[in-house]
Formats: structure tokens, sequence, C-alpha cells
């Protein structure tokens, strides 16, 4: 309910210097005085909004349980723009345990996950898409996605959306005027005045729309596949990008057996890296389990890294892996650049039907340039200004498509000639559609299906 009191721990599980215990709501102080002795011997809640004050948390019994900082935040100059008061405890399991624990005994409850988010959105402090931003900043993994979210969460996507929604607002008020005043006689003028705003709005949806693939990208990172026959270099190419030794590098045949999993930025672009059994004929039937898994992620994969020996001519493994790519997102690699070359790169290109980047896994020879191409898949070439205007998510895409299709009903229903009082319906289906991606006409169940998936104290 609203008008609880709720608590959860806010920073991550383990050990570390400090943990942060939340509480919001509207007994949040006098939780927080029960619990709370102020090294000064000043009452708590004597201290002004937006104070760090010193102390001791204790049990019922007055036993100490941990030195503290205490953050009062008093309502609506807060992050839920209730009360709220955060407890900086030491980060061990047990003080943030016990001391969860004690808020508990005092009146609050648990929290829901993303609930503080979710009261911050119900209370006005944020719109639908910039709640939604502040999951995307604490996952984000590399800088662009990480400026996408901020301008998000800044209100720079959300703007926009509301320009479209008041645009459209007007049209809708120009054509009720014409309806209750049908004397004057002016449905072709206005009717050819909303058309034309509509196709002005509708090219500005298009441009969002198109951005929509790259937003989901720097939000979930790219799924990225490495294929490749046995002993050509996969777990050095993917060592080499994630900056580490996280994969098993030796000379026997075989060594990757299953598929490993990591992120990686990659010229700013996050990727979901794959690194996946060497694809061959075996006996071994971990092997082959791992090599069908390999060639299943040629399909499933958004980019394909193939990588070929340049040090040994092609054999059937190689033609068999060229073929799985037709029809494929894929760069080919032709690794090995630093021995004797027995494959030309425009031998394999020809082949591959894509171009190919010769690199060197052991020497990070040609690493900038597959960066480059990946960048180029990504962006398509074009320079990217400002990330905080792509759309981050597939149902802010869905939702754009939909108020779309809504707007050209309009304009086909002014070109069919109908009555002002069916363009008006058009638009006003348009301008709930654009009102659900801020919020502003969304469902209650549409709101806690995306809180839902917010962590347990944010």
């Amino acid at each position: 309910m609203q008008g609880d009191t709720i608590s959860a721990i806010a920073t991550a599980q383990g050990e570390g210097g400090i943990g942060i215990i939340r509480l919001s709501g509207e007994q949040a102080l006098e939780i927080a005085r029960k619990m709370f002795r102020p090294a000064s011997g000043k009452a708590l809640d004597s201290y002004a909004s937006h104070r760090a004050v010193y102390g001791r948390i204790v049990d019922e019994d007055e036993r100490t349980v941990d030195e503290a900082m205490v953050l009062i935040m008093k309502g609506p100059h807060s992050y839920t723009r209730e009360d709220v008061v955060e407890f900086q405890c030491h980060g061990g399991v047990m003080p943030l345990r016990k001391t969860l624990t004690l808020t508990y005994s005092h009146g609050a409850r648990p929290a829901e996950g993303g609930e503080f988010t979710k009261r911050a959105f119900l209370n006005g402090r944020l719109d639908l898409s910039q709640a939604q931003a502040v999951m995307d900043i604490i996952t984000a993994k590399t800088d662009r996605s990480l400026k996408m979210a901020a301008g998000h969460l800044s209100g720079q996507f959300s703007q926009q959306i509301k320009n479209f929604r008041q645009e459209i607002l007007g049209q809708i008020a120009h054509l009720e005027a014409a309806i209750d005043f049908p004397e004057d006689e002016v449905d072709d003028v206005v009717t050819e005045n909303v058309a034309e705003k509509v196709v002005e709005i509708r090219n500005y949806i298009a441009k969002l729309i198109k951005t929509a693939g790259t937003g989901r990208i720097l939000r979930d990172g790219l799924m990225t596949a490495i294929v490749g026959k046995p002993n050509v270099g996969k777990s050095s190419l993917l060592n080499a990008l994630l900056q580490e030794e996280r994969a098993i590098v030796t000379d026997i045949p075989g060594t990757t057996r299953d598929s490993i999993e990591e992120y990686a930025n990659v010229g700013g672009v996050p990727l979901r890296i794959i690194d996946t059994a060497g694809i061959r004929a075996t006996e071994d039937v971990v092997e082959r389990i791992g090599v069908e898994k390999a060639r299943q992620m040629i399909n499933d994969a958004a980019l394909v890294l193939a990588l070929f020996d340049g040090s040994r001519p092609l054999d059937a493994e190689d033609e068999e892996i060229l073929e799985l790519l037709q029809g494929q997102e894929a760069i080919v690699l032709l690794n090995k650049s630093d021995l004797q070359s027995m494959v030309m790169a425009e031998e394999l290109s020809a082949k591959a039907n894509v171009p190919v980047i010769e690199i060197s896994t052991k020497e990070n020879h040609g690493l900038d340039a597959l960066a480059q191409a990946i960048q180029q898949k990504v962006y398509g070439g074009e320079v990217i200004a400002d990330e905080g205007s792509f759309v981050s998510d597939e149902r802010q895409a869905n939702l754009l498509r939909t108020a779309d299709n809504h707007l050209a009903a309009a304009l086909q229903t002014i070109e069919a000639g109908m009555g002002l009082d069916f363009i008006s319906i058009d638009l006003r289906s348009a301008w709930e559609k654009l009102g659900e991606i801020t919020g502003d006409t969304v469902g209650e169940d549409i709101i806690d299906e995306i809180f839902s998936k917010f962590c347990i104290g944010k």
C-alpha cells in the first residue's frame, strides 16, 4: 500500500565498507528515532532535513548493533517525495541484516522490487520513461549506454514524447472546434492543416523509431558469437576483447567444450560475447554437444565473429563454417597475421561474401579495425550526437509504431473525406499510445510489470 513505510537494503549483497538500509514512508522518521541514538544526545527528529547524523543503532534492549550515519530527507524533497531515512552502516551481512530486521519490528514492511522508484513515479517525481532509466543507469556497461540512460533520466527523451502529444492535442482541439461550429464551413482548410502537421509529427517519430535497434544494443548488449574450428584463436580473441585471461588457451584442439559468455566494451559498443566450441567432427560426446551449440549460436546471435587460421590452407571444416555463415550478420577475421600467410584475405572474402579483417590475437593486431567494423554494423556509419534521444527498449518502440499507425490512419481518413470526428478518434488514439511511454495514460498492470523487473532497494 502506498501509505505503508517500506524498508530494504539498498546496496549490493556481500561485504564492503558501507551498506545502506533505506526507509520511505510516513513512519520513516519515527522508526529511525526508535532504533538510533545520535552521539550528540539530541533527538533525531530535531535535525533539519538533508543532514547526516552520527550515532548508534540499538536493539530493543538498547544494545549497540552498529555505529552508523543516518541521513534524513524529508518529503517532498526526497527520491520518493516521502520522508526517507538511510542508515549508512558497516557493509557486512550481519549488521545489515540485523538493522533491516529492526526496521521491520518497529513497523516497516519489506519493500518490493523497484518500489522506491515506483513511489517516485506515482508521486510525480519521475515519469515512466525516467523511472525505467534508473535501472538502465545501474546496468549500463559502456560510456554510451550510460549517456543514453542519463539522458532519459534527465527527461530528454520524455520531453520529445510530450512535445508530440502536445502537437497532436492541438490538432484535436482544431478538429473539435470545427465540429462545434459547423456553420463556419472550414472543413477543407482544417483537414489540410491537420494533415500537414500529422505528416511532420510522423517524420519525427520515424527518426526516433530508427534509433530503437541501436538503443536496445546500448542497453542490453549485442549478442555476439565467436565461431571457428578448433585452434583458430577463438578463446584468444575473447581474452583480447576482454583484456583479461578469461578463457583457457592451449595448443590442444577442443579445449573449449561449452559456451563461455562475457560482456565486453568494444569501441563503445557493449557486446554480450559467447565463445563457442570449435566446430569439427568429433567422437567425444561432451565436445559434440558443444559443437552443436556452436552451430546453433550462428543462427541465434545478432553478430557472428568467424575466425579462420591464416597460417593454414582452408579445409573442409572451414568450408562448412563459411556455408553456415550465409545469410547471417557476420564479420570474418583472418587470424595469425603474425605468421606466414597460407590464405589470402581476398580469397576468403569472395567465399564469405563479406569483407575480411586480418588480425593477430597474439600481437593484438587488427583489433582497432574490428572495433570500427562493429561500430559500422551498429551505428550504420551515422554520427551519434545525442544518445539521450534513443529509444531504449522494445516496449517504447512498439508504442511509437502503434502511435504512428494511428497517425497514418488519420491521414487515410482525411484522404477518404470522412468526418472530422473520425479523424479526431485516430489522433486521440495516437495521443494515448504516446502517453503510455511517459506513464500518463498507462494502466496499473503495465506499471506493476515494469517495476517488478527492478532490484529490491531501488
